[in-house]
């Protein structure tokens, strides 16, 4: 393929990602001032992420296999459609449930254009370019973050969070638009179904398991689990996962090869991923903490991230170089006591400015180190060839589901623990950082328990 039209197609490719990695970047600065428009909780409001999130883990699957049966530019240019299609109904919604359609229908479609993007690469460019061609899209969520939270406070301060929603909408036509006359038309590649038994279990199992979360009294803990508000939620949440578990045994397109699992250091990246997803989800909230904590407006609270996002900029290429020489043990055991400082450093000063940009700086490198290449290194190494591309589905499973339980976790906890009735308060966010610093004490055992070689060890061990 010529050249210019491979830069093309990777034009078209990175701004339908940077489009929903944007969405992704924006959420923790808007949350507040969506809570405000509406007059809900902070336990509440924090349902705007775990709805997209919950829809996207999803609607991976789905759109996988669809971008497979389909055909990769309808699925990428319908997915782009469809996710300022959720933008416009976030941005005009007259009720918070109607914001929150909108954000089911964006997190569906955002399920769809990375992997049909991927996908694209694959069928678009030569071999020995398709490294370069995949790392530029990978690289841009770190772009959305660096540029995110100060887009974000531009908004705000001169006017109404819905327009950062509403100039989704034209963006997104015009790249699908590109897309449809740039993008090459693929032949099927893949008649698999989709394990639909699976997903509905999957997704009341975790849908169940975020309203249960969401709704304990972090000062009675044990009489809330118990509670008719909570314990049914949970109960139903441990039988649909269990469900989930034996479909996947015997079913014959899984969404989850479970034979991954015999290896212990796939066991360990799972429970990693759902703390990284933790301490992601906590990032989120920093912007509504730093409102509350220092009295500033929520423009003003958006460009206190930088100092955060920045030290995810600069720390997650250095990670990924020195993970070859210095091994994944290491950088996966002094990112997770970085992450667990920052939080920790943030949950008992929670009204020091010093306290809260050094805590973040902490954080920041530490998710660079998880988040960077540092879980998908062990998942490469510990697979099988013939499972590295489900192993990776691995990560983003996992992943989303510490999001999903961090978000529900930290609304929760920062009204019960020191809010007031049901407005949360810098005491209530410091305890929610706090429990994500105690799972961060956790990850820093289990990096410990990571393999000290690297590949030659781990693909013995994967052969066996």
């Amino acid at each position: 393929m010529p050249d210019r039209s491979s830069r093309r197609i990777l034009l078209v490719l990175f701004f339908g990602v940077l489009m929903a990695a944007l969405d992704l970047a924006i959420v923790g600065p808007v949350l507040r001032p969506i809570r405000e428009s509406f007059g809900v909780s902070a336990r509440t409001g924090a349902w705007v992420l775990n709805v997209f999130v919950l829809f996207n883990l999803v609607g991976v699957p789905v759109m996988s296999r669809l971008a497979d049966r389909l055909g990769r530019r309808r699925v990428y240019t319908s997915a782009v459609l469809t996710f300022g299609v959720g933008a416009l109904v976030v941005a005009v919604a007259p009720t918070f449930e109607s914001l929150l359609v909108g954000r089911a229908i964006q997190g569906v479609a955002a399920s769809g254009i990375f992997p049909a993007a991927s996908a694209v690469v694959g069928d678009s460019f030569a071999v020995e370019k398709r490294g370069r061609a995949l790392g530029v899209l990978g690289a841009v969520y770190g772009i959305a973050f660096l540029v995110g939270p100060g887009l974000a406070g531009a908004f705000l301060a001169m006017g109404s969070w819905t327009w950062l929603y509403l100039l989704i909408v034209p963006f997104s036509a015009v790249v699908a638009v590109a897309a449809w006359r740039v993008l090459p038309r693929a032949p099927r590649a893949s008649e698999e179904g989709v394990d639909i038994a699976g997903l509905a279990m999957l997704g009341v199992g975790l849908a169940a398991l975020a309203i249960g979360i969401n709704r304990i009294d972090a000062q009675s803990v044990v009489s809330s689990l118990a509670s008719l508000s909570v314990a049914p939620f949970l109960i139903g949440a441990a039988t649909m996962i269990g469900g989930f578990v034996a479909v996947e045994r015997r079913v014959e397109y899984p969404m989850l090869r479970l034979g991954l699992f015999r290896h212990r250091s796939v066991k360990i990246a799972a429970v990693l991923a759902i703390g990284a997803g933790l301490a992601e989800a906590s990032f989120i909230f920093f912007p509504e903490f730093a409102a509350s904590s220092f009295d500033v407006p929520s423009s003003t609270a958006s460009f206190m991230l930088l100092p955060l996002v920045g030290a995810v900029a600069v720390g997650s290429p250095v990670a990924g170089r020195l993970l070859d020489r210095i091994g994944v043990r290491r950088i996966v055991t002094v990112s997770s006591v970085l992450f667990t400082a920052g939080l920790a450093t943030i949950s008992a000063l929670p009204g020091g400015r010093v306290a809260f940009y050094s805590g973040s700086v902490l954080l920041g490198f530490g998710l660079a180190g998880l988040l960077g290449s540092s879980l998908s290194y062990i998942l490469l190494n510990a697979a099988r060839e013939t499972e590295r591309t489900v192993a990776q589905g691995v990560i983003t499973l996992f992943l989303g589901i510490g999001q999903l339980v961090g978000g529900a976790m930290i609304g929760a906890v920062a009204v019960t623990a020191g809010g007031t009735g049901e407005v949360a308060g810098p005491e209530g966010y410091a305890a929610a950082f706090g429990v994500v610093a105690v799972v961060g004490v956790i990850c820093v055992g289990l990096g410990l328990l990571l393999p000290s070689k690297t590949s030659a060890v781990w693909a013995g061990r994967a052969g066996s």
